[in-house]
This record gives C-alpha cells, structure tokens and sequence, in this order.
C-alpha cells in the first residue's frame, strides 16, 4: 500500500482537464475522478477520466481528508470552492512539477498553489494560497504573490513586486524588477505587454509599455 499512488480529484471539467491531470500524475497522485460544476455530464468520461457527479453532490458527501485539485480558471469561484472544500475537512494539496526550479529560500503555500513544468521561484519569493503558475514563469527573488494569483505561461515576475489577490498576469508579459511596486488586487496583465509602473486594481493594462485600457468593477 506504501508505494501506491495517493489519490485526488479534479474539480472544474474543460479544456485544461487533461493538462492539470498531467501535473497530478507528475505529482505522484492518481486521478480518481472528475466533479462538474453541475450535473450535466455525470456519468460520462473526459480524457478517460469518470465524471462523478457535480460540485453539489461532493459537497452532500463525506469529504473529510480527500485530496482535490481545483482546475477553474476563474481565480474567484476557485476561492469560493476551495472554502467549501476546507469547511467540509477536504484538502487540497499544492503540486509543484518535479521539474519546477524552486529557491531553498522561497515559501510556497502548502495549500491549492498549482506550479508547472519549468517555473523558476527565485528566493525569498512568496506564493500565497491558490496561486496558478502555468509552465515557464518566472517569480523574481523578494516578490511576493498573494493569494489566488493567475499567471499564464511564460509569465516573468521581476524582483521587490507585491501581487495582490486575484490579479491576472497574462502569458508572455514583463513585469519590471525595479520599476514596479505593486499590482493591485483583481488587477489584470494583457498577453506580451510589459509593464514598467505599479498598477492599482480592478483595472485592464495592456501594451508595450502597458497602459491602463478599461476600469473594472470598484475602481473609479
């Protein structure tokens, strides 16, 4: 029993399922199954995988001490979830790919952070609860991201930057070490733009360098 694979269960059933599937396995779990967020697709499979039932009928089960791996990429549903999950004594693990270069130095939340293949986490450098970190981002060394951060694929993070919950890097932007303090809360990064100035939340930047381009909800 000692060398069998722990098993976990990924919520949220889409395009990225067999991707996140992937990192488990890398991982050393063994996919058990799938929960929706409703009951449309139980009983079917997805990549293989048993679709078991929705959100809804995990949540009227006994979860205490089983392993989930939260794939949505909606970073607040995510926190809705996962504080569902914990109230109901589930656990979710953080899964760092074993290729991922991670400082002895750095902190990583033991708690829902998902880190892919060939991320580098320089030291000092925080990951709070929830983070994402799709392959090749980099975090530079005394950064630190905040809880439910989204970082799309080669993603770089310079050094001394504060990321607030819920902010979204797009893949392939530059985020400036020593230009940048902060990226506000709910704040969102557009694909490739590079940013040289801290950004308040709740707002769309884009470009090279990166303007703010909308105002979201509770700014403004």
């Amino acid at each position: 029993m000692k060398n069998m694979p722990k098993e976990i269960y990924l919520l949220g059933v889409g395009h990225s399922t067999p991707f996140f599937a992937e990192l488990a396995e890398a991982c050393g779990y063994r996919v058990a199954g799938l929960y929706h967020y409703n009951d449309d697709r139980t009983g079917q499979t997805d990549h293989g995988f048993p679709i078991l039932g929705s959100f809804n009928d995990l949540y009227s089960s006994n979860i205490e001490g089983k392993n989930f791996m939260l794939t949505m990429g909606n970073m607040e549903i995510k926190r809705e979830v996962s504080r569902e999950l914990l109230h109901r004594k589930g656990v979710i693990p953080s899964l760092v790919h074993p290729n991922a270069v991670i400082s002895r130095f750095a902190k990583i939340s033991d708690c829902g952070v998902l880190v892919c293949s060939s991320c580098e986490i320089h030291s000092d450098a925080i990951v709070g609860e929830g983070c994402v970190l799709w392959p090749q981002v980099v975090i530079g060394h005394n950064t630190q991201l905040h809880e439910y951060v989204f970082c799309g694929p080669k993603a770089y993070v310079g050094a001394y930057i504060e990321v607030y919950d819920q902010a979204f890097i797009g893949q392939c932007s530059v985020c400036i070490s020593g230009k940048i303090d902060s990226i506000g809360e709910s704040a969102i990064i557009g694909a490739g733009a590079v940013v040289t100035k801290s950004v308040p939340p709740n707002v769309i930047v884009k470009g090279n360098p990166a303007k703010i381009t909308k105002v979201q909800r509770g700014e403004g």
